[in-house]
C-alpha cells in the first residue's frame, strides 16, 4: 500500500500573511492543532501549530529571562524570541522545518520517517503543492480496511471514468484539483477549488453521469487572495 490509498486528502491550510488570530481561530473552529502553511502560489513552506501560541505576549506567557540569561544571549537569539512572542502574521511565527512524504510513497517509508523524526502526522507534497495528510489514525483506518477491503466494481470504474470524462471537458474544472472515487454508485468528490461555485458545477457534473446514486462532497476551498483553506458545508452528501 502506498500513501494516497491511505492519506486524508485536502487538508485545511493557510497562507502565510494571514494573521495568527485567524490560525487560531480556524485550528479551533476545525478541533485540529496545527495548519499546513501556503505562500501566494500554493506551495507548502510551513507549519503553525498549538505550541506557537504557547509563549504570547498578549497571554502574558513570554518568557521573562534573567539579566544573566539577557546577559548571555545573543542578540540575534532573542530577537527571533521577540518575533515569535509578537508577530502577527503567520510566515512570522511558523516553523519552515518540515518532513514530508509524497503520495507514491511506501507506507513503510512514512512510518520509517515518522519514528525517526518523532511526529505524529506527516504533509503528503506532489510538485511543492500540499495533497494531504498522513497521520497516525489514517493508518489505523488502513489497517481496518485490510480487514474488510472495499474494492470498487467495475461498473464502479465505469461511472468513476465516466466522471473524469465529464470533468476533463470543462474549462472551470482545470482551475482546481477535482478527484472522484465511485464505490456502490455513490461518487466522492475531494481536492481543492480556487472558486466556491466550482463545487455545485463539479457535483452536477457527476450527477448528470449515468449510474451515479449519490453525491459526498469534500472538496476544499481556497481562498485565492489569502490563501485560507476551508472544509466543505456540514451535510454534504446528496442523493438523487
Amino acid at each position: 500500500m502506498i500513501v494516497e490509498n491511505a492519506m486524508t486528502p485536502s487538508p485545511i491550510t493557510i497562507g502565510e500573511s494571514s494573521a495568527v488570530f485567524d490560525a487560531a481561530s480556524l485550528m479551533l473552529a476545525n478541533r485540529i492543532s496545527g495548519l499546513r502553511v501556503v505562500d501566494d502560489e500554493g506551495v507548502l513552506i510551513g507549519i503553525i501549530t498549538e505550541s506557537d501560541f504557547l509563549r504570547r505576549h498578549e497571554l502574558n506567557t513570554d518568557r521573562k529571562s534573567s539579566w544573566l540569561q539577557n546577559f548571555l544571549a545573543s542578540p540575534g537569539k532573542m530577537a527571533d524570541e521577540y518575533v515569535r512572542t509578537h508577530g502577527r502574521l503567520v510566515k512570522e511565527v511558523m516553523s519552515p522545518h518540515l518532513v514530508v512524504t509524497s503520495p507514491t510513497a511506501a507506507l513503510s517509508e512514512a512510518v520509517l520517517l515518522m519514528e525517526r523524526n518523532r511526529v505524529k502526522r506527516l504533509p503528503v507534497v506532489s510538485e511543492g503543492r500540499l495533497v494531504g495528510i498522513i497521520a497516525r489514525s489514517d493508518l489505523l483506518r488502513a489497517l481496518a480496511r485490510t480487514q474488510n477491503p472495499s474494492v470498487p466494481s467495475v461498473e464502479d470504474t465505469k461511472i468513476q471514468d465516466a466522471v473524469y470524462a465529464e470533468l476533463a471537458k470543462q474549462t472551470w474544472s482545470r482551475n482546481g484539483f477535482i478527484r472522484c472515487q465511485v464505490r456502490n454508485g455513490i461518487a466522492e468528490l475531494a481536492g481543492t477549488i480556487f472558486d466556491e461555485r466550482e463545487r455545485l458545477a463539479a457535483k452536477v457534473a457527476a450527477e448528470n453521469v449515468p449510474g451515479v446514486k449519490s453525491t459526498t462532497d469534500h472538496l476544499i476551498w481556497i481562498d485565492p487572495y489569502y490563501g485560507v483553506a476551508l472544509p466543505p458545508p456540514v451535510g454534504n452528501e446528496e442523493r438523487i
